[in-house]
């Protein structure tokens, strides 16, 4: 199949020419190249004047010349790097994918580091710090954090980067063969350079992108697997040009090949290629099937030669390898918001404190003879510098350790979906992958899903099942019987399973020529390409549908042996027979169906066509027989959600063919809007057909779908099937899936088909658009189920977009082939089903798995413990720093503002180090308010998430004045015992380091009993941690306070004996437990309050073991009317392109393959 996409003609119903043209990645290239050659033209003239306008119209400006490395060294190729330095613009195949070498990681990972708004703040605070005049910490209180912090961060980079330069290595370093100095050598891929010759063999990996010169298959075909590039692991094939494929055999040939290429720069699009190619004075066009990319591998092809066009960061995958779009949790903004808001409130703080200060100085301090430092400052002077110190002091207000400890819970969260066994299909040994770690709390917080349909709700696994031939049924299952033996057909698919026994006894007695013709048409029109394997027939289809159609016909003894550029032979039962291909009309999206024109070994001419019903009955004769009972027919199928194609012919006269060819060969060699002139044409043959029958296809939903989308809407997901079915089939699926309930039902439902010319009309007569899409959005919102019909990729993205915009909702796509690129990258979340169309959904999705009911567990599960878990962080995380912190808010009354610390300096350094982190970490990876069987039985609990109400400003202020409570108490309890106190030795230790050990070991033990009390799912882990965290605080408490530290670091160890002399007095042991018991019992009571009063839904089911499982609903209600099933054919081009190209296949080939792509 071609590779290329080629520009379709604007029709009504369309958006434009480019809506299904799939971008592999977000640095879309705006003027790129659209026009490719169609076919091989007849003669050299035709050949230079197609050239010579492509020339014209596009901007090749790169040019390449075989065999000569010396051509792209010259001045007019070299580009400007660095000063005067220069260098060529083509460049070397050495990859280099690594950011940082030995030199420039520190340097480098340093500033990008700092770019992050709070490093760059606390690197300020630690210069402030140095100034004598502002310090009122020492540097390391802020240093060791910041350290430990950028510690953490840089070896992740530095382990991510050792892997990139071991990969860059391995790549480099791999051989191939060159030809160089007339023979071909064994290279390093680094080595080579544009312009080179090379020659691969099977299972090699392409080394750049390759201009392909000749292979040895028959017409230089070469087989390759682009699983490296979308994911894809069915077989591709490439071409050579013609006269490069007759002339460049041999070593010596290719030595001697002195050609230049002009072809576009590079660029990133994967699915085009423009160039011309110049040799012995004629010129050739070249486009993607002549191109080999890098990374694909050889396969079914013993040798082939090419030419490098892009080398190294100039090919495409490594254009694609850049710029993604960066998705951020309303969590994150949110988070964002109050640590502005947390440095709004430092700023006033320090200011209010400075100006304390200020007065304070002016009627105090000045005044106080034993309080003068020897400085002549003014009043306001002291009080700017008290604002810079208190800036320090409260630095902590603002948490150095908030984004690390959130990244390290992600990570966390992520490997737990990673590792889930309950989300692990053993059928195809895929699990469950988070490929991000940034969005796992969003999947909390989901409103609605939009999701494809066909591999994504179905399995995208086609069966033949019924048909309609002649106006009579066949396919019911009426009695008990066996299903149909195919044993007397040797080439019959053991796997296709039929059951009715009277279509096999018509066949076989050959007196109905309805039902022979019927299955004569099912081979022979199609596109797909046979492979012979060890004595059995492989068949390689554009689709599922048209392999399927293929398959049928095969059994029922019509079977597709092989195919040439203009020839088809099929078995027909007992004989083979050979057609001459005329005419191959191939399908697409606007068509909606595809014809061959045939000459019969009698002479006759017959066209065959298969199509969608609402195509194919307007252009029917008035002379044919069996429409109303076909039409009744497509309508029972329709019900039964099966997908349906009219098959039908006409026979053509000589004359008739003689004309209209000429205006094919026309339109095929047209160099502008070749397409439409194209289909202009093919409406011209494409009339008074006579209709054979009706062809009915079943692609079952998968396992579970219904109960999934079932339980979703109970958790008030809602559900979007964004499908390019017909309005009838998704209308069917609805119902099937439970999405859409019966016509009696009182909750609201809409099916809304999107007419695709809707917006364009309502702009051309003068409607605001914008106006139009809100009301559109606010209509469709109010619905229980939306259905949308019809809609190309772009359209799906503009789904998402619109409610994303209008209703700033938390959107899930889902999808599993390229056509859903564009919806997944769009929405907040997207998920990708490893189905049956390639990868390309999967490697563009945040998350990934096999089956469409993993969803329910990766939401209602995994989600929502997510949000819970972040919630519950962020909120105590912040508790715990406003109560640390606004100690020295208090102490400043007592100090006459003078910035002093409440604290001892290590304990201010340790505190969110050592000292409260491990806790809260464990629970914000750990933690569960109800187990999964208890979260997928009641979807109701996810409702918090969606409404935000675990997280927000309100739980912020609650957080921000638990922690002001907190901080009073530990302040002013052990402010008042210290006041007037006696110890027991009658000694007082009412002295500043005796209370800073007293309200540090209070906030301690305060602080790990909160988090005590706020965990809900308890393990030998979170009580290990909470012991060891206070455990740890009066182990270095003692250690720091030895007389052995303070002899080695007299300086920086200033409490000597401090601990040990005040926590020897149970008076201070008392004082302390009274200050923890305060503290914590308001919130003890306000918690008993609101779960025997104000109990959550949590509250209330988590007493209670799950019951056994609710009778579900069947999962298919049959309507009162009838409804039309979608047409059964792939939605892109298929193989018609290659086998009408006049590249003859001359043998049977190995192998053919193309990439599926399914329903848009």
């Amino acid at each position: 199949a071609r590779m290329s996409q080629r520009q379709r003609a604007d029709s009504t119903g369309s958006l434009g020419p480019d809506d299904e043209v799939m971008p592999y990645s977000d640095d879309e290239t705006d003027d790129e190249l659209d026009a490719s050659s169609e076919g091989e033209p007849e003669d050299d003239l035709c050949v230079c004047v197609c050239v010579y306008l492509l020339s014209v119209v596009l901007d090749l400006g790169w040019s390449v010349k075989s065999n000569d490395r010396a051509y792209h060294q010259l001045p007019e190729f070299q580009r400007k790097v660095f000063l005067c330095i220069k260098k060529s613009k083509y460049s070397g195949n050495g990859i280099k994918t690594y950011k940082y070498n030995a030199i420039t990681f520190i340097p480098l990972n340093l500033f990008e580091q700092f770019k992050r708004a709070a490093n760059l703040y606390f690197l300020a605070l630690l210069i402030l710090q140095i100034i004598p005049e502002i310090t009122t910490l020492p540097w390391y209180t802020t240093l060791v954090p910041l350290v430990l912090v950028l510690s953490i961060t840089a070896i992740k980079d530095l382990a991510d980067d050792l892997a990139r330069h071991r990969m860059d290595k391995e790549i480099n370093n791999r051989k191939t063969e060159v030809l160089l100095d007339g023979g071909f050598q064994e290279t390093k891929w680094m080595d080579m350079q544009v312009g080179d010759v090379v020659r691969l063999k099977k299972n090699d990996f392409v080394p750049a992108d390759i201009l392909m010169l000749s292979s040895s298959n028959p017409n230089s075909l070469c087989y390759v697997e682009t699983a490296e590039l979308d994911g894809e692991t069915n077989l591709k094939f490439k071409l050579a040009l013609k006269i490069t494929d007759e002339k460049l055999q041999q070593e010596h040939q290719l030595a001697q090949f002195d050609a230049m290429i002009d072809c576009e720069e590079p660029n990133n699009r994967l699915d085009k290629f423009t160039g011309t190619m110049q040799w012995s004075r004629h010129s050739y066009p070249v486009d993607l099937d002549n191109i080999l990319l890098r990374g694909c591998k050889i396969r079914n092809t013993d040798v082939c030669h090419g030419l490098v066009i892009f080398a190294g960061a100039d090919t495409k995958i490594m254009r694609n390898g850049g710029k993604t779009r960066f998705k951020r949790t309303k969590i994150d903004i949110l988070m964002n918001y109050m640590v502005y808001s947390i440095f709004a409130l430092l700023i006033l703080v320090a200011l209010g404190l400075a100006i304390g200060h200020g007065f304070w100085y002016e009627q105090i301090g000045s005044l106080a003879w034993y309080l003068y430092d020897g400085a002549d400052q003014s009043s306001v002077y002291r009080g700017f510098l008290s604002f810079w110190g208190y800036i320090i002091v409260l630095n902590t207000m603002v948490p150095i350790s908030l984004y690390v400890s959130v990244e390290v819970i992600r990570l966390g969260q992520s490997k737990f979906i990673n590792w889930d066994l309950q989300m692990y299909y053993a059928e195809k040994d895929t699990p469950a992958k988070a490929r991000t770690t940034t969005l796992n709390e969003q999947l909390g917080q989901i409103e609605y899903i939009f999701s494809d349909k066909t591999g994504t709700l179905t399995q995208n696994i086609m069966a033949f099942k019924k048909c309609n031939i002649g106006g009579k049924t066949y396919g019911e299952n009426l009695s008990p019987w066996l299903p149909v033996d195919f044993g007397w057909n040797q080439y019959a698919d053991p796997k296709f399973e039929f059951m009715d026994h009277s279509l096999v006894a018509c066949i076989r007695s050959k007196q109905d020529q309805e039902t022979l013709e019927f299955f004569k048409l099912l081979s022979l029109c199609h596109t797909v390409m046979v492979e012979h394997k060890e004595g059995e027939l492989v068949y390689q289809a554009a689709s599922p549908d048209e392999g399927a159609l293929v398959t049928a016909a095969r059994n029922f003894g019509f079977v597709f042996l092989h195919r040439t550029q203009d020839t088809i032979t099929i078995k027909e039962m007992d004989h083979e027979a050979t057609y001459q291909m005329l005419a191959l009309l191939d399908f697409n999206s606007d068509r909606k169906r595809m014809s061959i024109i045939l000459k019969f070994p009698d002479g006759r001419i017959r066209l065959y066509c298969k199509g969608a019903d609402t195509v194919i009955y307007e252009r029917l004769s008035p002379h044919s027989l069996h429409q109303e009972t076909t039409q009744t027919s497509l309508d029972i199928f329709a019900n039964e959600t099966l997908r349906t194609l009219c098959l039908c012919y006409k026979d053509i006269s000589q004359a008739e063919w003689d004309e209209w060819s000429r205006k094919h060969t026309a339109a095929s060699i047209a160099t502008r809007d070749r397409d439409a002139a194209l289909d202009q044409v093919y409406e011209q043959i494409e009339n008074d057909l006579l209709m054979i029958g009706a062809s009915a296809i079943e692609d079952k939903l998968q396992d579970g779908v219904p109960e999934t989308i079932a339980n979703l809407a109970k958790a008030d997901i809602k559900i979007w099937v964004l499908t390019g079915d017909k309005k009838e089939t998704a209308e069917n699926i609805g119902f099937s899936l439970l999405v859409l309930v019966c016509f009696a039902c009182s909750q609201p439902h809409l099916q809304i088909a999107l007419d695709k010319s809707v917006p364009k009309c309502m702009s051309n007569i003068g409607f605001d658009v914008n106006a139009w899409q809100v009301d559109f959005v606010d209509m469709a919102c109010e619905c229980e189920a939306v259905i949308c019909c019809r809609v190309t990729p772009k359209q799906k993205a503009n789904v998402v977009s619109l409610v994303k915009k209008y209703k700033k909702a938390v959107t899930l796509s889902i999808g599993d082939g390229a056509n859903d690129v564009n919806m997944i990258k769009t929405a907040d979340i997207g998920v990708g089903i490893s189905g049956q169309e390639g990868m390309q959904a999967v490697m563009s999705s945040d998350y990934a798995f096999a089956q469409f009911r993993y969803l329910e567990r990766l939401l209602l599960v995994h989600g929502r413990w997510s949000y819970i878990r972040m919630c519950k962080f962020l909120r105590y995380f912040f508790f715990k720093n406003f109560a640390f912190t606004l100690v020295h808010f208090w102490f400043s009354f007592f100090n006459g503002f003078s910035a002093q610390v409440a604290y001892e300096d290590w304990f201010i350094t340790l505190y969110n180090v050592c000292y409260s982190s491990l806790p809260v970490l464990l629970v914000g990876l750990m933690d569960q308010d109800v187990n999964d069987k208890l979260s997928l039985k009641f979807p109701k609990l996810y409702l918090p998430g969606q409404r935000g109400a675990l997280f927000n400003f309100k739980k912020f202020f609650i957080s921000l004045f638990h922690g002001i409570f907190v901080s009073l108490i530990i302040f002013f309890i052990p402010y008042g015992a210290f006041l007037q106190t006696m110890g027991q030795d009658g000694e007082a230790p009412s002295d500043y380091q005796s209370f800073a050990v007293v309200t540090a070991s209070s906030l301690i033990i305060t602080v790990n009993l909160q988090i005590s009390l706020e965990t809900s799912y308890w393990t030998f882990v979170n009580c290990f941690a909470v012991l060891c965290s206070m455990a740890i605080y009066f182990g270095i408490m003692f250690d720091i306070h030895s007389a052995g530290i303070h002899v080695i670091f007299p300086t920086y160890f200033t409490f000597t004996g401090t601990a040990s002399n005040a926590l020897r007095q149970p008076y201070l042991w008392l004082t302390i437990i009274l200050t923890v018991g305060i503290s914590l019992l308001p919130v003890i009571c306000i918690q008993f309050l609101s779960k025997t009063i104000w109990p959550s839904v949590g509250d209330k089911v988590r007493p209670h073991p799950p019951d056994a499982e609710e009778k579900r609903p069947p999962t298919f209600q049959r309507g009162g009317r009838s409804r039309r099933s979608g047409y059964a054919f792939s939605h892109s081009r298929g193989y018609a392109d290659l086998i009408s190209s006049g590249r003859s296949i001359r043998r049977r080939p190995t192998v053919a393959g193309g990439a599926q792509k399914r329903n848009v």
